[in-house]
């Protein structure tokens, strides 16, 4: 079902993605080269990575359906046991709330490295409270449950920020040399751009 989303925005927003991509690239490159900054492919790749994942993410979540409903929810918990635990709508709302914001907390705990969670937990609310203000404004909803699962997956991706670093510390040195991660990084880029073909219709497989 998230791969099905994924494709689903991908398909929506390709073109002006590419052309998003294409103008960040240009203007970083020549920004390095003005003022003579060493480039760190893995380093950069990564960013413009995280920018598009938010891009996307934002996309999705300001996406106004057929089927959507206008709606306010300020009871915790209401919407979130809506359905029955182990039903495919619960897994859908609940876990996709969360997954959602994982990447986004650990993207934002990678770009300020904070000593403490609390500079994540504020940002993932005050991000997923003008979301919900957003679609209440649109349209869509404001759920008070999607400001709580979205703040838990921020903080997930905290922990997994802060459990990675650790990890990348104690590896051998060849682990933490730039080299390995450029490779690393060109067959994602490789994987990525043939995904990309396949949503645009080029290729099939």
């Amino acid at each position: 079902m998230f791969l099905n989303t994924l494709e689903s925005i991908l398909s929506d927003n390709w073109p002006i993605l590419i052309i998003f991509v294409i103008t960040l690239v240009l203007v970083r490159f020549f920004y390095l080269r003005t003022h003579r900054e060493k480039i760190s492919f893995y380093r950069e790749f990564l960013m413009i990575i995280s920018i598009c994942y938010i891009f996307l993410l934002f996309q999705l979540l300001t996406k106004v359906e057929m089927n959507s409903n206008s709606g306010f929810n300020i009871v915790p918990f209401q919407e979130i046991f809506r359905y029955e635990i182990g039903d495919p709508r619960f897994t859908f709302n609940v876990f996709g709330n969360i997954m959602a914001f994982v990447l986004f907390g650990f993207i934002i705990s990678s770009y300020i490295r904070p000593k403490t969670v609390v500079p994540p937990l504020i940002i993932s609310f005050l991000v997923s409270a003008t979301v919900e203000f957003v679609q209440l404004n649109i349209g869509r909803s404001f759920d008070v449950d999607d400001i709580i699962l979205n703040v838990v997956g921020g903080l997930i991706g905290f922990l997994l920020y802060i459990g990675l670093s650790a990890i990348k510390s104690h590896l051998p040195k060849i682990f933490q040399k730039d080299g390995l991660y450029n490779v690393i990084c060109l067959i994602i880029i490789v994987i990525i751009f043939i995904y990309i073909l396949k949503v645009m219709g080029v290729v099939s497989f």
